[in-house]
């Protein structure tokens, strides 16, 4: 019987590494000579997570090719008691991809599965490896006349299986949903081994318990996902592309109401951005735009349709001069190329790297209610004042979905971890206490992972942490599936 995790040795005595030495071959020889990692510089790659606030420790990374050599290593790293971090492109924001620091784990990487298994253009859905890239999978179905809608800034090099585990949201949420609206079928290896196969392609399936809804947002906790049946949609060959300059006092629930109501829904993005986003992102570029923000910053809109039939750049106008009328715009530039609208989402698209060379900030997630955003920007920037009135922000967002995206910059000569620390530790509890009050939460699509736990304790319903350990247990009752993450299982302590 598997023991727990938790009660595992946590030093590196000689024992346990010659046991680690017999578990490195009898996993090896399940695998391939490229399915196990065990050189120190190589396995370096896969135990930082992406913004570099943390590094684990893993005595061998696998990876396997095939679901069956999945099934495999999860039965066999059971049977040893051995934890397991599934990992796709290791681009988490919470640490949920990266191993702690015992060394008792191991990386299970799904880099090699990255087929695309079928593209059916009549079901209007495609069938992948949990390994597939998110660009590989959008560039397939677009070589079809179709479009995969999730689009987000790690695209090139996320894989789906780390999109499915995080519920990754991103620019076209607002008119298709997150990742678990795309989600049509699933293939998954439980911690026991078991081949969880649901590779349908239906959008009605009314059998009992949808398990694949399970593993969204599960961030490897329950098992580990190796292929994937997405929706498709029609590829958009008109699109209408707008920067507005958001007057003083601009209502952005309103004008977002506007937006959404005259376009016929056919908004696909309503990206908000603080006029300090846009300077940092404009310093970063070589030959930025110049596009600039109103005094209440600016808003990336644009509609898109696979119609022959609609004039999107006349829909366009007369929204906007709706907006103009009620005084909500100082200010809008329609793109009239598509070089221009390519120029608009690059000055959008740029911001994290102008923060990062800035400095780097400290990241706030922020999810509240439409009605409420407004509400939390004002809050949210006095107790920002209150704390240090030195401290300058980056605010940017898909606040079409109620997503901002609130990050205090690191000042100038100050340690990032230092700085990060101090302000999680103080400020950053703050602006959750407001979302909180608000409706909203801490996490709107990064996740929870290792580094968010503590505050899915401070802010999550006790009823549904409850509900949470019980689904953990049941999936998971030797608790080696990504063991610290996101949630404790039931006979876990507060704090371990």
């Amino acid at each position: 019987m598997p023991h727990k995790r938790a009660k595992m040795i946590q030093c590196q005595s000689g024992a346990e590494t010659l046991s680690q030495s017999v578990h490195v071959r009898a996993f090896r020889d399940l695998l391939d000579s490229g399915g196990v990692v065990e050189n120190p510089e190589r396995i370096a790659a896969y135990t930082t997570d992406q913004r570099q606030l943390f590094t684990g420790s893993t005595f061998a990374v696998l990876k396997p090719a095939t679901t069956q050599q999945v099934a495999d290593v999860v039965r066999l790293a059971a049977h040893y008691g051995i934890g397991i971090v599934p990992q796709g492109g290791n681009t988490s924001y919470c640490g949920s991809a990266t191993p702690d620091a015992s060394g008792t784990q191991i990386v299970v990487s799904l880099e090699r599965m990255d087929r695309i298994r079928e593209v059916d253009p009549v079901s209007m859905s495609i069938s992948v490896d949990a390994g597939a890239i998110l660009k590989n999978i959008q560039d397939a179905a677009a070589a079809a006349g179709l479009l995969l809608p999730l689009s987000l800034g790690a695209e090139g090099s996320c894989r789906i299986g780390g999109n499915i585990g995080t519920n990754a949201g991103g620019l076209s949420v607002v008119r298709y949903g997150m990742t678990r609206d795309l989600l049509l079928g699933i293939e998954t290896v439980l911690a026991d081994g078991t081949v969880v196969s649901d590779m349908r392609k239906l959008r009605k399936n009314n059998t009992g318990y949808d398990v694949k809804q399970c593993f969204v947002g599960s961030e490897g906790t329950l098992g580990i996902v190796t292929g994937a049946v997405l929706r498709l949609a029609p590829l958009p060959t008109r699109r209408a592309t707008a920067w507005l300059k958001l007057a003083s006092g601009a209502p952005l629930a309103e004008l977002l109401a506007l937006v959404r109501r005259e376009s016929a829904d056919l908004l696909t993005a309503f990206e908000f951005m603080a006029a300090r986003s846009i300077a940092l992102a404009t310093d970063a570029m070589t030959d930025p735009p110049s596009l600039g923000a109103g005094p209440a910053g600016a808003v990336l809109v644009e509609f898109a349709s696979s119609s022959r039939h609609l004039d999107l750049d006349e829909l366009m106008e007369a929204v906007l001069a709706e907006a103009i009328e009620a005084g909500w715009l100082d200010d809008a530039l329609l793109a009239q190329s598509g070089s221009q609208r390519t120029a608009m989402w690059r000055l959008r698209e740029t911001i994290p790297e102008g923060e990062k060379r800035r400095s780097g900030s400290v990241k706030h997630d922020i999810s509240v209610p439409l009605s409420s955003i407004r509400r939390f920007l004002d809050l949210a920037g006095a107790q920002v004042r209150s704390y240090d009135a030195n401290l300058e922000l980056s605010v940017y967002g898909h606040v079409g979905d109620g997503n901002l995206h609130y990050n205090v910059l690191v000042p100038p000569n100050v340690d990032r971890l230092e700085f990060t620390k101090r302000i999680e530790g103080s400020l950053s509890l703050q602006l959750y206490d407001t979302a909180a009050a608000l409706g909203g939460t801490f996490s709107a699509e990064h996740g929870v992972g290792r580094f968010k736990k503590h505050l899915l304790e401070r802010y999550g319903d006790p009823g549904r942490i409850a509900a949470m350990r019980r689904i953990k247990t049941a999936f998971d009752p030797a608790d080696i599936m990504n063991s610290g993450a996101v949630v404790r299982p039931l006979d876990e302590t507060p704090g371990s």
